[in-house]
């Protein structure tokens, strides 16, 4: 079994930063790509940020140069370092990983969701 579990949510003011973390343990093999997506009240799902296996990232036209998706394989954990947020920023963002288990089969696997609040 795998579990995926985020943390670094919270208040904060626009313009300031946070980082969000999911770190995914488990019978674990290897990961392919990450997401981080997020659902905000009265709107869809929304993917925020992506990154491949090797690396290769892709932004929502919406956080592009202010958010900054990462990952370190060796923990099995990704990373949204969130600069400049804005109102519109406030959301749950829920983190997504596309892996292989030690079994060899593929999964998928959700975390459980964390807020974050963008206001003064």
């Amino acid at each position: 079994q795998v579990q995926l579990v985020e943390s670094g949510g919270g208040l904060v003011q626009p313009g300031g930063s946070l980082r969000l973390s999911c770190a995914a343990s488990g019978s674990i093999l290897n990961i392919y790509v990450m997401t981080w997506y997020r659902l905000a009240p009265g709107k869809q799902r929304e993917l925020v940020a992506t990154i491949t296996g090797d690396g290769n990232t892709n932004y929502a036209d919406s956080v592009k140069g202010r958010f900054t998706i990462s990952r370190d394989n060796t923990k099995n954990t990704m990373y949204l370092q969130m600069n400049s947020l804005k109102p519109e920023d406030t959301a749950i963002y829920y983190c997504y990983f596309d892996l292989r288990s030690l079994t060899r089969t593929r999964y998928i696997y959700w975390g459980q969701g964390t807020q974050v609040t963008v206001s003064s």
